[in-house]
């Protein structure tokens, strides 16, 4: 006779209570799931979107973003959704419940058990194989150390587990051995013979593998132009991290790419925007940055995509700052590695757009840079110049407060990011009175003080340009001891160069 279900019988007892509380639950008593209910009510009116202080935000009088790395979506898992995979885990079990008892009659149980026992008399772990003592007649057949070693690297290379091939050899039968000691005697004999000759093939072979790890680390020697002090690279040639093996030919290559990314005088056409709202922006994207801690080589990317941008697509004023979100949004996701939530834009802009419109212009700027984000920047340049230089970390924070304060200054879009860069840092030397431009750095930037003099000039006189109280970020940001209180330093009229 085939047994009922227990469980099936349970939920015909209680199932007028069971199917009353809740649709699907066959397993759980009326007051249980009443408990559930009462004690975790679902919250059905709570908007997920809702502004709220974030839990990572730096301090500040007006807090009026958070950080992006904090949990924004966790009012999402209280809804009704999650209360309601509880009885669908709760019929499976029932189900399974039910299968098993049909199958099972007397006559089965008696083979199940027997099975069950042979099978575990069979799962028990074999003992390792022994090695057999060897006898007197073996052990005159010396094997040499060399062949054996050939021989386990041979069975090791067929596999990584090497355990797998050791138990096999140990499992030969007894006309394998046969044939293993007879090929073990011809070996000997034969590794006798190279032995008497000399013609071992071992040696000229590890002979060359020490000759070209040697070739590998040997630092080159280069015959520097004059004046140039040292050669950064092949101080730095052992390390890997620096790359100095091609660290020139990935700059230049950076500097190749800058023609293919040319920004020209566009406020022209933007019949909606002037070159103050455009300051207005890059402000607040500094401010973005600053609040989620992003890279810098992402406000640096964010800022070059809305430039390539407008010289190709007229903009209202409207969606200005939604171009300004949409590029930081890609840049995050090209240069972080734990990228901001759409939410996360979407309430930094005080909910001026929806996700759909911020997604649509995502789209857009993508299509017009071509998907194309390997953009050259000059932030990158300004850090490989500095170290070859070897200029202290006040003077390149220096640097970076000239080259950041330049992003909100429309006439300086025109010119290249690798010549931005060497005037930032010269600029930075003039301020700080430590000498000009070096044959050092002349040689690693590829510039002369001819080829950035005006830039320096027009960067000395951003600097003391008095902006308006809405453009601060940058001067404020500078003005912390993290960053030495550059923004502080006493400004030079006139510059040596």
């Amino acid at each position: 006779m085939r047994m009922a279900p227990p469980k099936v019988l349970n939920a015909n007892k209680q199932g007028a209570t069971n199917i009353t509380a809740r649709k699907g639950i066959t397993t759980r008593s009326h007051s249980s799931v009443l408990s559930n209910v009462l004690l975790k009510p679902p919250v059905l009116g709570r908007d997920p979107r809702i502004k709220r202080k974030a839990e990572a935000s730096p301090p500040k009088e007006k807090t009026t973003k958070r950080s992006a790395l904090g949990n924004i979506t966790n009012a999402i898992g209280k809804t009704l959704g999650t209360h309601q995979q509880e009885p669908k885990k709760a019929l499976r079990k029932a189900t399974i419940t039910q299968v098993k008892p049909i199958t099972q009659t007397s006559s089965v149980r008696t083979l199940d058990t027997a099975a069950t026992k042979s099978e575990v008399a069979h799962a028990r772990p074999k003992p390792l194989p022994r090695v057999k003592p060897v006898k007197k007649d073996e052990e005159k057949t010396e094997i040499p150390s060399k062949i054996v070693n050939v021989r386990r690297s041979l069975d090791l290379e067929k596999s990584e587990d090497s355990s797998l091939y050791v138990s096999a050899l140990e499992d030969v039968g007894d006309d394998s051995t046969k044939r293993s000691r007879r090929s073990n005697t011809q070996a000997a004999e034969i590794g006798k013979a190279e032995k008497e000759n000399g013609t071992i093939e071992e040696a000229p072979v590890k002979i060359e593998e020490k000759s070209i790890a040697a070739r590998l680390d040997a630092v080159p020697e280069r015959e520097l132009p004059e004046g140039v002090q040292w050669d950064f690279d092949a101080e730095n040639w052992l390390d890997p991290f620096q790359v100095s093996h091609y660290a020139m030919n990935i700059f230049n290559y950076l500097k190749d790419r800058e023609r293919m990314f040319p920004i020209g005088d566009y406020m022209e056409r933007q019949v909606c925007l002037s070159r103050w709202m455009r300051s207005l922006l890059v402000d607040w994207m500094v401010e973005v940055q600053e609040s989620f801690e992003l890279n810098h080589e992402t406000l640096y990317l964010a800022v070059k995509l809305v430039d390539l941008y407008l010289t190709k697509v007229t903009v209202g004023k409207e969606t200005l700052q939604l171009l300004g979100a949409a590029s930081l949004f890609i840049a995050s996701k090209y240069d972080e590695r734990i990228p901001p939530m759409v939410e996360d834009f979407l309430y930094i802009c005080d909910g001026a757009y929806t996700q759909r419109e911020l997604i649509r212009m995502e789209m857009s700027v993508l299509k017009v840079v071509d998907f194309d984000l390997g953009v050259p920047l000059s932030y990158r340049f300004l850090r490989r110049y500095a170290r070859c230089a070897k200029v202290s970390m006040p003077t390149l924070t220096l640097a970076r407060y000239i080259l950041e304060y330049s992003l909100m200054d429309y006439s300086t879009i025109m010119f290249s990011d690798s010549k931005m860069a060497a005037a930032a840092l010269l600029l930075a030397l003039q301020v700080k009175d430590l000498g000009g431009w070096t044959p050092t750095l002349e040689y690693y930037s590829g510039y002369k003080v001819d080829d950035i003099r005006d830039i320096v000039n027009l960067l000395n006189q951003g600097l003391h340009r008095k902006h308006k109280e809405a453009l601060t970020t940058v001067r404020n940001k500078y003005s912390h001891k993290i960053f030495f209180e550059v923004a502080k330093l006493p400004l030079k009229d006139t510059l040596d160069i």
